[in-house]
């Protein structure tokens, strides 16, 4: 199934959609795509989509994060091969792990602001997973996976003179209001192969990412698996898995400024756009 929450910020409908994309009301299964709705199976309380009534004028509406505010946003670093060699990084034995605001969470075409001061603000698609049920000391990757209550689109976007010239840890050039833009839905397990995303980004229709999860160095299991053995993940929390090539940093193309726009996608996880403001 895919989950979506459509509507003005702060006032979402939950939805999810049927097999030909329409929209239906969820709120006579739960008012909002909350943690204990992910907690209880929601592919199960839904059951037949077709029985809830279609969100009138849904086409319409402002596509919303499909998960209000996280608990937390952990973030997976130099998790591509090609991106760890374009930025002259080693292949990290281990996850790289960071966390990020979950203020940071917005919808996927919502603006995107430049911070103050900032020269070097970058893009970056990504998948990401939501956590379904409390994982904690996860003994397998199997026992992990069952912990994933889906998948969504995620931009974890970057300002790399904040990250990377500015001293401390990377969470100061990737916590700026507005860098987490996620979405448009929620997509159940049983409906998306992780394993095989197609990924692309473009910056004014120019195309500067395009690469797959296939060239992952750990796999969305076995995160799960890893990072519950130093935290606990509970319901609605979201990881950022890492990005392909492509970025600026990488240092093919220039830096965002205010006035671009920003289109990505991801095979199975729909689309973003963003105009680009400025702070």
């Amino acid at each position: 199934m895919k989950f979506a929450r459509l509507g003005a910020a702060g006032a979402e409908v939950p939805a999810v959609l049927d097999d030909d994309g329409t929209a239906h009301d969820l709120r006579p299964v739960t008012a909002d795509i909350t943690p204990a709705f992910l907690a209880a199976d929601p592919v199960t309380a839904v059951g037949d989509v077709r029985r809830l009534p279609v969100l009138d004028g849904a086409a319409g509406l402002r596509r919303g994060a499909p998960v209000p505010r996280p608990g937390k946003v952990v973030c997976i670093g130099l998790n591509y091969r090609d991106h760890a060699a374009e930025t002259g990084a080693a292949i990290p034995n281990e996850p790289v792990v960071f966390m990020k605001d979950p203020s940071t969470v917005i919808g996927p075409d919502d603006q995107v602001l430049i911070p103050r001061g900032s020269s070097k603000t970058d893009w970056e698609v990504e998948l990401a997973i939501v956590i379904g049920r409390t994982a904690r000391y996860c003994d397998s990757e199997d026992e992990a996976a069952a912990c994933i209550a889906g998948y969504t689109l995620a931009q974890d976007v970057s300002e790399r003179e904040f990250q990377l010239e500015r001293g401390g840890q990377w969470d100061k050039g990737k916590s700026c209001e507005t860098f987490n833009p996620l979405g448009p839905w929620l997509v159940t397990p049983d409906e998306l192969d992780p394993a095989d995303v197609a990924l692309q980004l473009r910056v004014n229709g120019e195309l500067r990412q395009d690469g797959s999860t296939r060239d992952m160095v750990f796999r969305p299991a076995e995160i799960v698996r890893y990072l519950s053995q130093f935290m606990v993940l509970h319901p609605g929390d979201v990881i950022n898995t890492g990005t392909p090539a492509g970025v600026a940093l990488g240092g093919g193309a220039p830096y965002l400024r205010a006035g671009d726009i920003v289109e990505l996608t991801g095979s199975g996880l729909g689309t973003q756009r963003q105009r680009i403001g400025a702070a």
